[in-house]
């Protein structure tokens, strides 16, 4: 078993209208040091498979098929071995 942490983010030049409004927020609320904010989207996954490179083959697929809109979003993950699990 294997966990994946997978983070998916905007591309460089993707408008990030919710990024400017937290930004915009933090900057009224006192938070002058912020020069900028990206927002994306934390997905944890539990899979089973023989081998890290297996899951890491699905990982990829799912994040390719589903998980992110490649013409907007980009996504990277890391796999953890789950000790233990059955």
């Amino acid at each position: 078993m294997f966990k994946a942490e997978i983070k998916v983010t905007l591309k460089p030049g993707v408008l990030d209208p919710q990024a400017k409004a937290i930004a915009d927020s933090l900057s009224v609320q006192g938070f002058s040091e912020v020069d900028a904010v990206r927002v994306g989207k934390y997905i944890e996954v539990i899979l089973e498979a023989d081998t890290a490179e297996a899951a890491a083959s699905r990982v990829a697929e799912m994040g390719r098929r589903l998980l992110a809109n490649p013409v907007t979003e980009n996504f990277s993950f890391t796999l953890t071995p789950l000790e233990g699990e059955a």
